[in-house]
């Protein structure tokens, strides 16, 4: 409670203001900020603020007034409110002019807060700037240095920038330090003008003041990042920088900035990050820095936030540049006990550290494993998202049956926005690491119950292809979907889905013995499972229509139930959804073409491909890496592993096209619209496709006419043209030499969580061949999917080997990525 002598003095306070506003004082911001905070209502607030600025308005009529620095005060505090404000900009402009360092402080804070680039008073700023920014007051030139790096425009850089130049070459360190920031923003507002700071910035880097460091790092590190030829006359600097950070770190080189026992830790990691920066790609510079950060990450505390908050940017350093194994082996090391550590932030960024540099060091990852399974079980649904990621990329053929285990137990309790991408990731992991089929088929079934309605289609279909594909698993398919069905599978619409279309396709050989389950089954049992799920409300349109082609489909193969599947079938004759009552109809007229109804529904052709497996080769087909047991996507430099004849050189011979852009070079701009692919055959197809005359309606509709099938073209193996940094690029032939003429496909894979866009492939043959690159499928690449591309190669002289040079481009989170690669060998060329 406010004792007395406040509540009098709030009372003269009051009556001081009455009397002021009474002799023509305006109102003191103190009072206006006391008015807004007592109006119980938005509606008193905007009647408060629409009267004071009516009242602001009229005193600014008067060019004389004395209370302008007050007026403008309000204004503010009314613009940070959400009010308009913008009728204050040339009385700024006033304030900005005025000589006294009380009204220029205002009249510079107002031109920061109401003015932008779009403002016609804008370029009126520009004048005063130049004239402040030479003044001898230090304190008049760090205001103007503060206003231009906060309002620029391109003009206004254009003008001030050497300004600003003289002021980073002067000795006063207060002014140095904002004129560094500012021309950071100058550089990031015109990155051409890095030119004219180039000089005066490399002497800043051998100042003592905390202030100058901080900002020359920072100007560094945004002009090496905007250009190669700065960041190469930059890396000079490697051993300046590591003597500073070996000083921070040794012996407190700033003890005035000290935080928490560490020395000046905010400028450690501006250290860090331009030492990131310098050494990317760069073997002799990263030797330089590589003892340095081996201290920074080993004598870091790690009790308080801040020693975390080095050793991450220490770690993202570590395994940004060509470090050694042994560094990034600690770095590993310093995220897996991030990941013990209780807070939830520390786990959460170890996680997503970890998930993206898993390439760099598979194996050091792999021995946190266990903690990372763990966090599967954090409260923290943005934890378990980050855990479930990381687990896909751990998983290889040696811990396949683990991971899945604990996958599939979090599987079991998972959110539902996580079950339709946890399934999409369990095929294609089983589909490249299982150790059979049966393994395969049994763990999908699992998921497929698990995730319920939430798997996605294309997992449907790939499970449909898997089992079309493999003439030995379809016996155990059949058999082991049967009874998945006949358990309480209505919740699981898709494994119901997968079910119907394998019994429709195979249901024969449920009536056969075997010796994995004794109990015979009968033609009733097969029937009965269908009675007892096509007519409940709860099955969805498309396992019905499932439903209805397998049992059109097992009318031809069982004997005894025929009148029981005709009743089915017409059971949907007056559907109100089209699709189930066009099946309806038309699969009971071809149940009664007696004969013809054998050949419209035998058993479809094989199903070559789908939609994830190509991001999973066929396990049969897949090399194993037996010396590290690491997934076959390796990560490595695969030009190193190649030869062109010059004893291991990495260099292209001089038969090529030294220009990837020159005669015999194809480039494919996927920004190029192109033609949609061909849908995947699927047995939801219009079964009116079915009187097609072509092999593609046969297809799609899955019956034969008993026309004799077109010659195939053989089937290739591809060839990995590229694989660097979780994407693979494959080249496989699709037509051999047919007029000297060959046709390959392109199919690039993104393995990685982050979407690519922009994407572009190139490719160079040698003299004796010319390229033609179609446009590719898609510009962009979203995680764990793939685009297509087609080109045609033309042989010049007979019986030559053809060979080619391989180039990508992308963007990843704005910055352009480059990967090359050389094929020598093309299976079929």
């Amino acid at each position: 409670m406010a004792t007395a002598v406040e509540l009098a003095i709030e009372k003269i306070d009051e009556y001081k203001s009455k009397i002021g506003r009474t002799l023509g004082t305006p109102m003191r911001l103190r009072d206006l900020i006391r008015q807004v905070r007592a109006a119980r209502t938005m509606a008193e607030e905007r009647a408060v603020v629409d009267r004071e600025s009516a009242n602001i308005r009229e005193s600014f009529r008067d060019d004389d007034s004395p209370w302008k620095c007050r007026n403008i005060a309000k204004l503010l505090y009314i613009h940070m409110l959400g009010y308009p404000a913008h009728f204050g900009q040339m009385e700024c402009m006033k304030l900005v002019a005025h000589p006294r360092f009380t009204d220029k402080r205002i009249g510079y804070l107002g031109a920061m807060l109401l003015l932008d680039e779009r403002s016609e008073v804008h370029m009126l700023v520009t004048n005063s700037l130049k004239n402040d920014l030479t003044c001898s007051t230090q304190f008049v030139s760090g205001l103007a240095l503060c206003t231009l790096g906060s309002i620029c425009s391109a003009e206004m850089c254009r003008d001030l920038a050497n300004e600003v130049e003289k002021i980073i070459k002067q000795n006063n360190a207060y002014l140095k330090k904002k004129a560094a920031l500012c021309a950071f923003r100058i550089v990031r507002k015109v990155p051409e003008l890095m030119e004219v700071f180039i000089p005066c910035t490399r002497s800043l880097l051998g100042e003592k003041n905390h202030g100058v460091l901080m900002g020359a790092t920072t100007l560094v590190t945004e002009m090496c990042e905007k250009s190669p030829d700065v960041l190469n006359h930059f890396k000079k600097l490697v051993p300046n920088l590591v003597r500073i950070l070996k000083n921070l770190l040794m012996s407190g080189y700033s003890p005035e900035h000290d935080v928490t026992g560490i020395s000046d830790p905010f400028l450690q990691v501006k250290i860090l990050r331009l030492l990131r920066v310098l050494g990317k790609d760069d073997v002799r510079v990263t030797e330089e820095m590589n003892d340095i950060l081996a201290q920074v990450a080993t004598n870091t505390e790690t009790a308080k936030n801040v020693g975390n908050a080095i050793l991450y940017e220490t770690v993202l350093t570590i395994m940004e540049i060509k470090s050694e194994s042994g560094l990034r082996i600690l770095a590993v090391n310093i995220l897996g006990r991030f990941l013990l550590n209780t807070d939830k932030n520390i786990r959460y960024v170890a996680l997503n550290t970890l998930l993206k540099t898993v390439h760099v060091d598979y194996q050091a990852v792999q021995r946190h494993r266990n903690v990372v399974v763990e966090c599967l079980k954090d409260p923290d649904i943005s934890i378990r998202k980050r855990a479930m990621e990381l687990c896909f990329a751990l998983m290889n053929r040696t811990n396949i049956a683990i991971m899945t285990k604990e996958v599939l137990i979090f599987l079991e309790t998972a959110d539902a926005e996580f079950k339709s991408e946890c399934a999409s990731r369990m095929y294609i992991a089983t589909e490249r690491y299982s150790p059979n089929h049966e393994w395969h088929l049994d763990t999908m079934i699992t998921v497929l119950r698990l995730a319920g309605k939430y798997v996605p289609d294309e997992v449907v279909s790939c499970m449909i292809q898997m089992i079309s594909a493999n003439e030995q698993l379809q016996s155990y398919a059949v058999s082991q979907l049967y009874h998945a069905a006949q358990k309480d599978a209505i919740n699981a619409q898709p494994l119901l889905q997968v079910a119907f279309w394998t019994i429709g396709e195979f249901g024969d050989l449920l009536l056969q013995p075997t010796d994995v389950d004794s109990t015979p089954i009968s033609e009733n049992d097969v029937v009965g499972v269908f009675e007892s799920v096509l007519p409940s409300a709860l099955t969805s349109l498309w396992t019905k229509c499932y439903g209805v082609t397998a049992l059109a489909k097992l009318g031809t193969r069982f004997q005894s139930t025929g009148d029981r599947i005709g009743a089915l079938v017409r059971m949907n004759q007056a559907h109100i959804q089209l699709e189930l009552q066009q099946r309806s109809v038309e699969f009971n007229v071809i149940l009664n073409l007696g004969d013809l109804r054998d050949g419209l529904l035998e058993r479809m052709p094989v199903i070559t491909h789908n939609s994830l497996n190509a991001a999973a080769p066929s396990m049969i087909d897949e090399e194993v890496s037996a010396e590290s047991g690491a997934p076959v996507v390796t990560n490595g430099d695969l030009l190193g592993d190649l030869n062109l004849g010059g004893g291991g050189s990495t260099n292209p011979s001089n038969d090529y096209s030294s220009d990837l852009l020159g005669v015999g070079v194809g480039s494919g701009a996927a920004s190029a619209q192109a033609p949609p692919p061909p849908p995947p055959p699927t047995s939801n197809s219009n079964i009116l496709d079915i009187f097609g005359d072509t092999p593609s309606s046969n297809a799609a509709g899955g019956f034969d006419f008993g026309m004799a099938a077109p010659a195939k073209e053989p089937t290739y193996q591809p060839v990995i043209a590229i694989n660097k940094g979780g994407i693979e690029v494959q080249l496989q032939v699709i037509e051999t030499w047919k007029n000297e003429k060959a046709r390959l496909r392109m199919t690039a894979y993104n393995y990685t969580p982050r979407t690519l866009s922009n994407y572009n492939f190139f490719a160079a043959v040698t003299k004796t061949f010319e390229i033609a690159l179609e446009p590719a499928s898609s510009p962009n690449i979203d995680p764990n999917e793939h685009t297509t591309q087609f080109m045609t190669i033309t042989r010049k002289a007979p019986n030559t080997t053809a060979r080619m040079r391989t180039k990508i481009s992308y963007i990843v989170d704005g910055t352009e990525q480059v990967g090359e690669g050389v094929v020598n060998e093309f299976p079929g060329l």
